[in-house]
């Protein structure tokens, strides 16, 4: 259950990396072949058009530019990311919560991950959470501990005290590094800002259990027993167990803490996205 530790990493990710105060227009510049002139008595066949770039729904209007060598995703330019979210920040957050290792890479990759069923570890942003998922009996079955939203408190606070503004102008900055790292990903040809939308928007909606939350344990099959069974926890009900990993995190975070994360994500988005003021 460390993956709720995400959720709060992606609203970093949205208030200091991903945040958005301008939008930007990314769109490939191949041009479209000219038509060639020809005596030929035969009809040429037609060049097939190119297909229409999907449309944007929150492009950003101007391009930031880049200083000469930060236009390659990792390498040297990952110590300019660092210190920009030293400055934002402060050091001592940054090393106690983030993994700054190709930090932008990890963003994009956990932001596309959270709409999907399985948001992989390896690739959060984050720190592992100190301590470890609790469940206690209620009612005949396991729920999750009213003390576990605890483990959470520090970090839900760090991201509240987030300067949005700040993070707004440091994402202005740095966002062709992360359509760069969005096309390596795989989507060439889409826009990182409007999936970044769609999945803030995913978080929100996330529901808000009211009373304890069910969980069980899963077995182990076979001989070898698992170290840390206390990542084995699945939710009882389906329709919370059948919700994508973003909203199952929000769930895990607990209601209090759920809300507070929603509240930010809502000023934040109101700052990334165009229709919703």
């Amino acid at each position: 259950m460390n993956r709720t530790l995400v959720v709060s990493s992606v609203i970093v990710v949205l208030l200091l990396g991903v945040a958005g105060g301008g939008y930007y227009l990314w769109r490939s510049k191949t041009a479209r072949p000219a038509a060639v002139a020809t005596a030929a008595a035969e009809p040429v066949p037609a060049t097939p058009a190119p297909p229409a770039d999907p449309p944007i729904h929150h492009p950003i209007e101007s391009m930031p530019t880049l200083p000469p060598g930060d236009a390659a995703p990792g390498g040297a330019s990952d110590d300019g990311v660092k210190a920009s979210l030293d400055d934002l920040l402060g050091s001592r957050a940054v090393l106690s919560f983030l993994q700054v290792d190709n930090f932008i890479g990890r963003i994009v990759a956990t932001v596309d991950n959270l709409d999907r069923e399985h948001a992989t570890p390896r690739l959060w942003p984050t720190n592992p959470m100190a301590g470890r998922f609790s469940a206690s009996r209620g009612d005949g079955s396991e729920v999750i501990a009213p003390d576990n939203p605890r483990r959470y408190k520090a970090f839900v606070d760090f991201v509240e005290a987030i300067d949005t503004p700040r993070a707004v102008a440091l994402y202005v900055k740095l966002y062709p590094r992360f359509q760069q790292a969005y096309a390596a990903l795989g989507y060439p040809r889409l826009y990182f800002n409007d999936r970044l939308v769609e999945v803030i928007d995913r978080l929100i909606a996330a529901p808000v259990p009211h009373g304890p939350v069910a969980v069980r344990l899963l077995a182990v099959k076979g001989p070898v027993a698992s170290a840390q069974p206390w990542t084995r926890y699945e939710f009882v009900d389906p329709a919370l167990e059948a919700l994508p990993a973003g909203q199952k995190m929000m769930v895990r975070v607990g209601p209090d803490n759920e809300l507070r994360l929603k509240a930010k994500l809502l000023e934040f988005r109101r700052g990334l996205a165009t229709g919703m003021r």
